[in-house]
């Protein structure tokens, strides 16, 4: 029924199972900003159960960050993050019927680079040249010619992937043993399309460099990328937890060890057409924090925090010094 978004591990269960805990709600930063339970996990969820139309849940739908940090809360285990896309899926395909959908098709791409190890940069680091080069130079890797940038912008607006276009970019991606990927939606695709892909976040490859822990402060607040974090909740919190506890960094964490996100942009925000709420996401992720300077995985909340906050503030590649 939803395509692509139905590939979810088989442990995941879908909407019927959510019992109305509502644990969702304590970490959705879309409920913090507008205390309206139909904008939620949860109430996505009840509307499905009740038998609401697509057209009724069609505006709300768009709101949800997609930050994932519902999912390792939820008691259920609900694949809650297919929910949304199969839910923006059939919005597309009820505002443009079958045949007058635009598909996600792409450019016929060089060949890409076979090396062991290989980078997907996201748009962020493309429009920062000078530390895209030095994540590479740092992680001695390839930096792929297609970074799937229209399939995860597909998958977040819910237009159809063509299949050629699917298979164009995942075939040279089934040769290197490492795959290094910036954008966390596309990570959490990736492991689902290449199950048995070593692929981690860039924030995790980058954090786990000798050089790059080293200059790691105990002072300085740490923040993560929630997408790539939430995708492998269960072992990535033992890799920031192991990075805590060497080097006495903050962390963008709450008491459940879910990452509070520095920007969360809902889908009119990402796709530009409406204005994003940055302001308000970072000043809730420094509220009460005695730092001297902030580091990023994501170069998307390089700009959010240099707007409200007077500590430095530098991509994670950057702590290297020399």
């Amino acid at each position: 029924m939803f395509g692509f978004y139905k590939k979810s591990p088989a442990a995941r269960k879908n909407y019927s199972d959510c019992s109305g805990c509502s644990l969702c709600l304590l970490v959705c930063p879309v409920w913090r900003k507008s205390r309206d339970v139909s904008l939620t996990p949860h109430g996505h969820a009840k509307a499905l159960q009740n038998g609401i139309s697509i057209a009724e849940v069609a505006a709300s739908v768009k709101n949800c960050t997609l930050c994932m940090a519902c999912e390792p809360v939820c008691p259920e285990n609900i694949d809650i993050i297919g929910m949304i896309l199969g839910l923006r899926r059939q919005q597309v395909l009820w505002e443009r019927p079958p045949g007058r959908d635009r598909a996600c098709r792409g450019q016929e791409a060089a060949p890409t680079d076979t090396s062991s190890t290989m980078l997907l940069p996201d748009q962020a680091l493309h429009a920062h040249p000078n530390i895209l080069a030095r994540v590479a130079a740092l992680l001695e890797i390839s930096i792929s010619e297609d970074d799937g940038a229209d399939i995860s912008l597909a998958l977040e607006s819910g237009a159809t992937i063509a299949e050629r276009r699917l298979q164009r970019f995942l075939d040279p991606l089934r040769k290197p043993k490492k795959i290094i990927v910036a954008d966390g939606l596309l990570l959490r695709y990736l492991k689902q399309w290449l199950p048995d892909a070593n692929t981690i976040g860039l924030g995790e490859a980058l954090s786990g460099h000798v050089a790059v822990r080293r200059g790691l402060r105990a002072t300085d607040l740490y923040m993560i990328e929630p997408r790539a974090y939430h995708t492998d909740y269960q072992r990535t919190v033992k890799h920031y937890d192991r990075l805590r506890a060497d080097h006495g960094c903050a962390f963008n964490l709450d008491l459940q060890r879910i990452v509070i996100p520095a920007t969360a942009r809902n889908l009119p925000q990402r796709l530009g057409l409406a204005a994003s709420n940055d302001e308000g996401q970072a000043h809730w992720a420094l509220h009460g924090r005695n730092i001297s300077r902030i580091v990023v995985e994501s170069l998307e909340d390089l700009a959010a925090f240099e707007n409200v906050s007077d500590v430095p503030v530098m991509h994670l590649a950057e702590v290297v010094q020399g």
